[in-house]
């Protein structure tokens, strides 16, 4: 069986005719990952159906138990307040999701326009200690069918401490004046090394691109042609899967909640015009948007420190604020690498939480004021939903230490059932459109998300004001 780097070491072997060597075929690419199976992750995913399984028996069994503790609820003052607040926000969370399920169904992808109709594009690929992957990155972004003449290709080195210097020399021996290569002289972040792009950059459509992300030959193309037949737009989202998805467990799990974030929930935030986050994978900008933004943005500030996080989502939020749409293209497929192992995992997520609660404080500052014209209905429900998510963190983790402390085994059991119901709909939906075998790692997400991920939002909440990206240290991948 081929692991992930023999794969695409058949897609980036030397070759005279760089254009040919490089149109990766993501199809025969995801068929030799999914032949990368392991008897640890089978037996996985047979616990897991093992302990729903379970808990749906104990929630059978405990009935007595479960009635029980509703007489109590009903019978005190804060037994009634909770009761009323679960049932609200039950209600609530069942609305927007109707409401995402018909604005999904409405989506579409913008078709690629043609190579006249294409404007001149910077792509900018920033990268700090990621060895080998930049050159995979930069290889598959130059066999990308753009024409040659419309593309300006950056990358930035942010000081890295590693090979990533050696990897864009050799990608620069490789593509010649295709390729421009800088090197910071120290660490900055991300957010300087992108700033350095954009100020070089002339395209009239920057496009930023994660250093450890390989797209597929169409990607740039699509990702493009939304500011063509939109003139409202102002920022695209590109489509992320995980790429070594057959590595290790985590990755297999977080594959699923990545198409159901993108492909579901950035479909319908599509339809209505508002992606909240244009992920640092693969995103695209209108160059007018950036640069009335971009002091603000380089300059951005919390609770009086700089902000060295959440770059994606701030430059989102800001192009939102300026009354631009902000779309997303399904059919703009980049693969990117994710955390193998829990520490990097939960280091992610807390940056990311982090973000989720600064971004939307300044959201709340312009969302319910008239920021763009047409409805902003759609905008404000997506605003209040993630909103809700982060304010009844906190709540939430004090009333499950409760019943933890009081009713153990019913928590666990009416959890687990839970998990049975509701994570059934994302496996539905991977399934209809990958693998059905595959799916079933939603199960196994939304149990290990459960009850061993669940104490980042209250953490991200409380460390909201740190700064530090946490997962950059030097890369252990080839």
């Amino acid at each position: 069986m081929k692991s992930e780097t023999s794969i695409l070491k058949q897609f980036y072997s030397p070759s005279p005719d760089i254009s040919s060597i490089f149109r990766i075929n993501f199809r025969s690419l995801k068929i030799g990952f999914k032949r990368n199976s392991s008897p640890l992750a089978a037996l996985v995913l047979i616990g897991t159906f093992l302990l729903l399984i379970a808990g749906a028996f104990l929630v059978y069994n405990l009935q007595s138990d479960f009635e029980a503790l509703h007489i109590d609820r009903v019978n005190s003052a804060w037994g009634i307040s909770f009761l009323i607040l679960t049932t609200v926000l039950f209600f609530f969370y069942g609305s927007v999701f109707i409401y995402n399920l018909y604005h999904y169904l409405a989506y579409k992808p913008i078709k690629s326009v043609t190579d006249e109709l294409l404007p001149t594009c910077t792509v900018i690929v920033p990268a700090y200690n990621e060895g080998k992957l930049v050159w995979n990155t930069l290889i598959s972004l130059a066999a990308s069918d753009y024409p040659e003449h419309k593309l300006q290709l950056l990358a930035i080195d942010d000081g890295s401490k590693d090979d990533t210097w050696y990897w864009m020399q050799e990608a620069k021996l490789r593509l010649g004046d295709r390729l421009s290569i800088y090197q910071q002289p120290k660490n900055q972040g991300k957010r300087q090394a992108l700033n350095r792009g954009f100020e070089m950059g002339t395209g009239e459509i920057f496009v930023t691109v994660d250093s450890d992300s390989i797209v597929k030959v169409d990607t740039l193309r699509n990702l493009v042609s939304p500011f063509v037949t939109n003139k409202e737009c102002g920022a695209v989202a590109g489509n992320v899967q995980v790429l070594n998805n057959q590595k290790a467990i985590l990755p297999k799990m977080l594959n699923i909640s990545f198409v159901m974030s993108f492909e579901f929930i950035r479909s319908a935030e599509s339809s209505l015009g508002s992606v909240l986050c244009t992920p640092g994978a693969a995103a695209a900008y209108r160059k007018s948007a950036v640069l009335a933004c971009l002091p603000e943005w380089i300059n951005q500030t919390f609770m009086g420190k700089p902000s060295d996080i959440g770059e994606d989502r701030a430059m989102t939020n800001m192009i939102l604020k300026q009354g631009s749409q902000v779309l997303f293209q399904s059919n703009a497929l980049v693969l990117t690498n994710v955390p193998e192992e829990y520490t990097g995992l939960y280091k992610m997520f807390i940056r990311w939480g982090r973000s989720n609660v600064r971004e939307n404080i300044m959201m709340a500052k312009y969302v319910f004021k008239d920021f763009r014209n047409g409805s902003k209905f759609g905008t404000r429900l997506l605003f209040l939903n993630q909103s809700l998510k982060i304010i009844m963190a906190i709540p939430f983790l004090l009333f499950m230490v409760f019943l933890v402390l009081t009713h153990p085994l019913l928590l666990i059991s009416s959890t687990l059932l839970g998990i049975l119901i509701l994570s059934s709909f994302p496996v539905l939906f991977y399934a209809k459109r990958y693998s059905i075998l595959e799916s079933f790692w939603a199960y196994s997400y939304s149990v290990f998300y459960t009850f061993s991920l669940f104490w980042i939002m209250p953490y991200a909440i409380f460390t909201a004001n740190k700064s530090g990206w946490l997962t950059r240290g030097l890369s252990q991948k080839e």
